[in-house]
């Protein structure tokens, strides 16, 4: 049987294709994103990555969307806790889940199931043991949910194969430098996100010793 692809302009226009009404710094780092897809956050070590994760996490259970934040590589710790603390994410505690290195196994039957998350922000794609075509069968198989993968960097790029596999399929790519998050969106944006003020600052005045 014949499965028709093809569509016209006239359908395309009539198409409910729905986006989320990003406003302020995340209007103008992202634009106004689709609810579901692929998005991909990279940067090195100490440059704010999972605090701009969780500031994201925030914002989208703000909109409505419930969130899980699969920490898959500190689990539940202490400078986790003091991020979340940092983050004020017991403001949306209603829509915020926080899975402790949950196998993506476990995570994709948990998805399964009604009332499940809407968002789910995996950290990071080194400790899922994901191969690229699994994570293509993840997204297919959870076509309304909106998948945020974090990874650790190679110099400027995503570190590992898959990884950098993720990022070239992504509708929004994100890159973490000095707390700052720089964005290539599919759907607007570009102007670069500040994570954290005091942080950038530290990184660009380090304090001088004086060794006399």
């Amino acid at each position: 049987m014949l499965i028709q692809r093809a569509i016209s302009i006239q359908q395309l226009y009539r198409t409910n294709l729905r986006s989320l009404e990003f406003t302020g710094q995340w209007l103008d780092a992202i634009g106004c994103p689709e609810p579901s897809g692929a998005w991909i956050i990279w940067g090195n070590s100490g440059n704010g990555k999972t605090r701009f994760a969780l500031q994201l996490a925030k914002y989208l259970a703000t909109l409505g969307r419930k969130v899980a934040y699969d920490s898959l590589e500190e689990g539940v710790s202490l400078s986790l806790r003091n991020a979340i603390e940092d983050c004020n994410i017991q403001e949306v505690s209603r829509r915020f889940v926080l899975l402790d290195k949950e196998p993506v196994t476990e995570l994709m039957d948990r998805l399964a199931k009604k009332k499940s998350p809407d968002v789910v922000i995996i950290d990071s794609i080194q400790y899922t043991g994901l191969t690229y075509s699994d994570y293509r069968t993840l997204r297919s198989r959870f076509r309304t949910k909106l998948f945020i993968l974090v990874s650790h960097a190679e110099g400027s790029q995503p570190a590992g194969r898959v990884a950098r596999s993720i990022r070239f399929d992504a509708n929004v790519k994100i890159w973490v430098e000095g707390f700052q998050a720089f964005a290539a969106s599919r759907y607007g944006g570009g102007e670069p996100y500040m994570i954290w003020d005091e942080g950038a600052f530290k990184l660009t005045h380090p304090k001088t010793i004086d060794n006399e």
